[in-house]
């Protein structure tokens, strides 16, 4: 029997439900944490980053309007579809940050928990944050609360899939759709993680996968004036500064960079982070003496 020629895997981008190539046509090379060469990735463009926004926003609609018990059960296939790739992502992990075998595993195990927790959160989110205030008159006075919209997401150098997991599942756990920058230097696990968003019945758009440098990518999502928050995670101090002041020019949410253990349970602060606050007023009807006539 001849001895087989390797299958190389070629890495895309994933925007809108679909797998493109960068449309600069330009790729860089990833290597592990030896210097081994790994793979080409694409090298996005600022085209690439305004192809994504237009992707978020026409899934927005639809995945901000679904129940919160569908987008829990959306993400819970999210689990169970890594959990049938789990060595896939431990062998990407280990290439990518250096880990032994059983470290790296742990991290993978932890990301699969990481989206089940979030699941677990998408219909309850609203009964902590939410709720009926009290006010000196005859009516309901109701907060509920409601997405940002498309929030742009750096996600961390370092942690290439557990804090990528801990940084994109919340903000589509609350109905948010996001762009996400991939590590720039261990993007792989972030690339094969669109495959699994895109056999898990999450919408195409809902998550956008680019790779390249996070300082070309971000300028132009910083100043979109169709991202409405941008999460700054994967930023350093200089870029993070630069990127706030190009948000500021449509006040866009920013979540500042700041010192995280993604192994720890993550709290709800990262949900709440790109959640609009909406009240209602209505009227109680007439009170008489007997009290509500409800």
């Amino acid at each position: 029997m001849s001895e087989r020629l390797s299958v190389f895997k070629t890495y895309k981008l994933y925007v809108g439900g679909k797998f493109p190539r960068s449309e600069s046509g330009r790729v860089y090379e990833v290597t592990d944490s030896k210097g081994k060469w790994l793979a080409n990735a694409p090298l996005s463009s600022r085209k690439d980053a305004r192809d994504a926004v237009v992707a978020a926003r026409k899934a927005f609609g639809a995945w901000s309007g679904a129940t919160a018990y569908n987008r829990g059960q959306i993400l819970y296939r999210i689990a169970e579809m890594l959990e049938g790739r789990r060595e896939q992502f431990v062998r990407e992990v280990a290439d990518a940050e250096g880990l032994s075998k059983s470290k790296a595993a742990a991290q993978v195990d932890a990301a699969i928990d990481r989206w089940v927790w979030y699941a677990g959160w998408t219909d309850k989110i609203a009964q902590v944050v939410g709720g009926g205030n009290p006010v000196a008159g005859p009516y309901f006075n109701l907060s509920s609360p409601e997405p940002t919209g498309v929030v742009a997401v750096l996600a961390p150098q370092e942690s290439s899939f557990l804090g990528l997991v801990s940084v994109v599942a919340p903000v589509i756990a609350t109905g948010n759709t996001a762009i996400v920058i991939a590590s720039e230097k261990s993007p792989l696990p972030a690339l094969s993680l669109g495959e699994v968003l895109a056999t898990s019945d999450l919408p195409g758009g809902v998550v956008n996968v680019l790779s390249g440098r996070t300082a070309e990518i971000a300028a132009p999502l910083a100043a979109h004036q169709d991202v409405n928050a941008i999460d700054l995670a994967g930023a350093d101090a200089a870029l993070a500064k630069g990127l706030e002041i190009a948000a500021a020019d449509n006040l866009k949410r920013v979540l500042r960079p700041q010192p995280v253990d993604y192994a720890e349970t993550p709290g709800i602060d990262r949900m709440t982070a790109f959640l609009e606050t909406k009240t209602v007023w209505h009227p109680t009807g007439s009170l008489g003496a007997s009290g509500s006539s409800y």
